[in-house]
């Protein structure tokens, strides 16, 4: 007898439906798996068995042939282990007739025939909706992010048996309680007002919040460089539902959303050590995976010590800095992994830190200096929009205790902006920020009046800026332009645009280093 089941699998973050075929023949009892299945497929077969003997069920003494359809695309995880199980019950007859259709199910299970949580299941609820599948099987702990999408009834199953008796309308699964897609507000316990002085640093972190413009803040240790990186989601605007159910889908494909967790609320922060592999901050392996880049996607990813990173990880952030995407491909296939976020680096002076300070404790002489920042490239370095100068503090400020900006103050400022930007949008629909605007974009949004375009041709020429940071000041000068509620971009916000490419204003001064 031949049975199909629906079930769904993850390629990248996007989910595709598989058909699990079981056909029972007449040969010695056996059990194979064809349709290019991975290791964690092909062991689903002894975990089917075992669940299906100890749940009270009788496995057919017959040869058994599973294909997981579409057969040219590698399937990997043990989702399909639900499904597997289903299907060899179902090609017995244990089911009434329809008892399956509109149905996808996904699940890992346990020898005892529990159901357990799996990876992806938030993108394969997608799916079912787009492909217009009415009921979804998922785990219990996989239930809350499954009932985000709407359109799909989600049953959590926790045992083969219980799914056993809903099918055969014996017992029901009551479906979970969609919860919508907007995740409710989420109170950070880190606020701007914690930071004493480093206004200049405050300043630009504001903008690059308003703009999503990337940041290279560079300071002695102990100046408060990582204290100001931590406290930047805390004035980013609100997660939206879209975006939630992006973060979500990542997290959800990487395996790193809880047991029962639903849609992520906050914007993502993440930090790698910077004895990170390539594939660990970009993505990849054998069976790539998202890397950092994609976990801080909608995020902010923060990035201390930065020449202390491996070269080639550096290097591979380009393409993500710049297109917002991933792409890893391999001989098999190749998948594209979102990741369009904030980069917010940090970096000393120089080997020993103090360079420049004005207690001259700095111990390195001009070379090591020079090759302690050759280590970050300059296509690297063009991609970075406010490079920011974090001094030490001085002791006078450390002791005011005068009440400082929260982050709340701010976060209403940098919400305004991004409101203008999105009204401006030649791309209504979509999430728009004024450090991915297209040339086109840039042509038509970022007008100058005479003082702020003949301030800017100066700069060019002198700071010698290659064709992408002359852009990049001009939507950095946008969002400053966003901030005061202007249209037109003034010579003032170009200068303080200017102000912000500390590092070519280094390479260009002999004084500097």
């Amino acid at each position: 007898m031949l049975a199909q089941v629906t079930s769904g699998a993850v390629l990248g973050v996007e989910a595709y439906l598989v058909q699990v075929e079981v056909d029972l023949a007449n040969g010695l009892p056996s059990m194979s798996v064809v349709g290019l299945p991975e290791s964690a497929v092909r062991e689903g077969r002894e975990r089917v068995t075992a669940a299906l003997n100890n749940a009270g069920f009788i496995v057919p003494p017959r040869r058994i042939i599973v294909n997981l359809a579409p057969a040219d695309i590698r399937k990997d995880g043990s989702a399909f282990d639900l499904p597997l199980a289903i299907g060899v019950l179902a090609a017995s007859g244990a089911f009434p007739e329809g008892a399956l259709d509109g149905t996808c199910i996904v699940g890992e299970l346990g020898l005892d025939g529990e159901v357990r949580p799996v990876r992806g299941v938030l993108p394969v609820a997608l799916r079912c909706r787009a492909s217009g599948i009415g009921t979804l099987v998922v785990p219990a702990g996989n239930a809350p992010e499954a009932a985000a999408v709407d359109g799909v009834d989600v049953l959590p199953a926790r045992t083969l048996t219980d799914l056993v008796l809903h099918l055969c309308r014996e017992a029901r699964i009551k479906p979970a309680e969609h919860r919508g897609a907007a995740p409710p507000p989420v109170v950070l316990d880190v606020d701007y007002a914690d930071v004493k002085g480093q206004e200049h640093a405050k300043r630009a972190l504001e903008i690059a919040a308003a703009g999503g413009h990337n940041v290279l803040m560079v300071g002695p240790p102990g100046s408060g460089k990582s204290m100001l990186a931590r406290r930047l989601p805390g004035i980013l605007p609100d997660v939206e539902p879209e975006e939630a159910v992006e973060i979500t889908s990542i997290y959800s494909v990487a395996g790193r959303l809880r047991s029962g967790q639903g849609l992520i609320a906050t914007r993502p922060f993440r930090a790698p050590h910077h004895t990170i592999s390539d594939a660990g901050l970009v993505g990849g392996g054998s069976i790539p995976r998202p890397g950092e880049v994609s976990l801080a996607h909608r995020g902010v990813l923060f990035l201390d010590e930065l020449p202390e990173y491996r070269r080639a990880a550096l290097e591979a952030l380009r393409q993500p800095l710049e297109e917002g995407i991933v792409h890893i491909g391999r001989a098999r296939h190749a998948v594209i992994y979102p990741a369009r976020f904030t980069l917010v680096a940090a970096l000393n002076p120089c080997p020993c830190g103090f360079h420049g300070g004005a207690d001259a404790r700095c111990i390195c002489h001009p070379g090591q200096v020079r090759r302690y920042r050759s280590r970050i490239s300059g296509p690297l370095l063009d991609r970075i929009d406010l490079h920011v100068e974090v001094p030490a503090v001085d002791e006078r400020v450390l002791t005011d205790e005068r009440p400082r900006e929260a982050s709340a103050v701010v976060r209403v400022r940098v919400v305004e902006a991004r409101a203008r930007q999105q009204r401006r949008a030649d791309r209504p629909g979509s999430v728009v920020t004024n450090a991915h605007l297209q040339p086109r974009e840039v042509r038509r949004h970022c007008r100058l009046d005479e003082a702020g375009e003949q301030l800017l041709r100066t700069a060019v020429k002198r700071l010698g800026l290659s064709a992408r940071a002359y852009h990049r000041i001009l939507r950095v000068a946008r969002t400053i332009a966003d901030l005061a509620a202007e249209e037109v971009i003034a010579a003032a916000h170009v200068a303080e645009a200017v102000q912000y490419r500390a590092l070519e204003r280094r390479s260009t001064d002999p004084a500097h280093v």
